[in-house]
């Protein structure tokens, strides 16, 4: 068989992998993509596990990046099949003794908003309106930290931009040092409000008793709350739309490929290694959507890295941040809760907080996570068939949600056998206290897909879909570690494109974006930026 021969190879398909290799390919390298599984879009997946017409997304659920993505406007992926929907409701929390609920509208909503807030505090509704209003302003220039590289003078202005941005209101750089449950803290005094925003902070990956990250609440977070849109037809048709992007530039995209090693010569990466021994050669560069230790350790191998790389990625953590479980219900009828009898908008909410009576459930709830603990049931839940009709049969709904859970290893395969069995019903049990209707009569069918399985599936390691701890050391110049921060590795000719790079998880693309502009400096290639944007 002749040897395959590109200029450039992509390593894993996952939502990253597919952007770099658009790009790459528009900017004149002959390029493939090499996927183990059949499909494209790693966490951006929908399926049908449980009964025929139920969409469930297995991962990813909101967007919160489709206005500001470079690769939607880049490719006219609009123009491929995706397409969304912003409900007015954004984010919520019912309660089980039915009193009135929080909910977080779209940012031109922000009057229902405030009116919600207002039932428990005006000064919380000012406050938040405010510091919502301020933090949008600064959209341009948190896109333009994303998608670029990191940089140590963006890292030292953080301090400027928050006092620059928040400072009449008595907030300064030494915001920059606490946690987010302090920011939340000193900003807020409704307890309901403050179990919502602990809930949100940490379900974008800042650990709310993590020092160093409370200013990118107030900035990142606060910004990005409300901002979120949903995929219609579930989240897999932004994969799609990104694949047939790809084909339409012209990538050769290989399926149920697994890449076994990355072949190096020299000290440079020229191919990869696949089944039976096949090598796929690669002349200018190879781009890992994987990992960081399966990328170095697994793929390179110690043996062609420095002592200094091997400990780096030796001492690289997963989880326990962005470690979740994924429930899934076939319903009858879409959850009724007590609390809309204050506001009838909690039962159309896109995303709903289920189980937490206030802020100390909250903060158990994330800390017995975090510890390895199984925690008590609950959840933020999303029934997407509201929106999009294609998500349920007529006339039935599907329901699914997150809930935070150990590390995969914190648990041995019979302990997560047993949460898969009994997790959801235990849930039931709390959610019928805040919707007396959903009963497990209500209930069709129900699966539980759990950190181990997403380890399996997704390679995932933990669970964690960002393939690495979200803590100071391992964020901005710091991430996946500080000589490698720059999507450089020290083979040449290597480059990590996947959310172990900056910036992490989420459906952005920024790790495949950045790593083009490291690429592209290197290989002479094209500039991405379109044009009217300013990254």
């Amino acid at each position: 068989m002749a040897e395959k021969v590109y200029d450039a190879i992509v390593i894993g398909a996952g939502h990253n992998g597919l952007c770099l290799a658009a790009y790459l390919q528009r900017g004149g390298l002959r390029t493939a993509v090499i996927e183990r599984r059949h499909e494209e879009g790693g966490g951006v997946n929908t399926e049908e596990p449980l009964l025929a017409g139920y969409r469930f997304n297995l991962h990813a659920q909101y967007m919160e990046f489709f206005d500001i993505m470079p690769m939607i406007q880049d490719f006219g992926l609009e123009d491929l099949g995706l397409r969304t929907v912003m409900p007015e409701a954004q984010a919520g929390i019912a309660f089980a003794d039915g009193r009135p609920p929080v909910i977080l509208h779209r940012p031109d909503l922000l009057d229902r908003t405030h009116a919600s807030i207002a039932r428990y505090s005006r000064a919380d509704a000012d406050r938040y309106v405010e510091l919502k209003t301020r933090a949008a302003r600064l959209e341009q220039l948190l896109a333009i930290g994303l998608y670029n590289p990191p940089s140590p003078v963006a890292e030292q202005s953080q301090g400027d931009l928050l006092e620059a941005a928040f400072g009449d209101l008595g907030i300064g750089r030494h915001f920059t040092l606490k946690t987010p449950k302090i920011v939340i803290d000193e900003m807020f005094e409704t307890p309901e409000l403050r179990a919502l925003l602990y809930r949100a902070s940490v379900e974008w990956g800042y650990p709310i008793d993590s020092f160093g990250t409370g200013g990118m609440f107030l900035s990142f977070v606060m910004w990005t709350m409300g901002n979120w849109k949903m995929a219609l037809g579930g989240t897999h048709t932004l994969a799609k739309a990104m694949t047939q992007a790809c084909y339409r530039e012209g990538v050769d995209l290989i399926e149920n490929t697994n890449v076994e090693r990355v072949v190096v010569e020299d000290g440079r990466a020229v191919g990869v290694e696949v089944r039976d021994g096949v090598v796929i050669r690669a002349e200018r560069a190879i781009a890992s959507n994987a990992d960081l230790r399966q990328t170095l350790l697994t793929m390179v191998g110690p043996d062609h890295l420095s002592d200094l790389w091997v400990q780096r990625a030796e001492a690289y953590r997963y989880g326990p941040s962005h470690v979740l479980g994924t429930p899934m219900f076939c319903l009858y009828e879409a959850p009724q809760y007590r609390s809309a009898r204050w506001d009838q908008e909690i039962d159309r909410c896109f995303y709903t907080m289920v189980g937490f009576d206030g802020p100390d459930d909250t903060a158990r709830y994330i800390r017995d996570a975090y510890s390895g603990r199984l925690p008590k049931p609950a959840a933020g839940t999303w029934v997407n068939s509201l929106w999009d009709r294609a998500q349920a049969p007529p006339g039935r709904h599907a329901a699914s949600g997150w809930y935070f859970l150990p590390p995969a290893s914190a648990l041995s395969a019979e302990e997560w056998a047993e949460v898969r069995s009994t997790f959801n019903d235990r849930f039931l049990d709390e959610w019928v206290k805040a919707a007396p209707n959903m009963t497990r009569d209500n209930v069709i069918a129900q699966r539980l897909y759990t950190p181990d399985q997403m380890e399996r599936k997704n390679m995932m390691l933990e669970g964690d879909f960002s393939n690495g701890e979200f803590v100071p050391d391992q964020m901005g110049m710091n991430r996946p570690f500080p000589e490698a921060s720059n999507y450089r590795t020290e083979i040449d000719g290597l480059y990590l494109c996947g959310p172990s790079a900056f910036p992490g998880g989420g459906v952005h693309a920024a790790c495949g974006y950045n790593a083009y502009k490291a690429m592209a400096e290197d290989l002479d290639l094209p500039s991405p930026i379109g044009s009217g944007r300013a990254y």
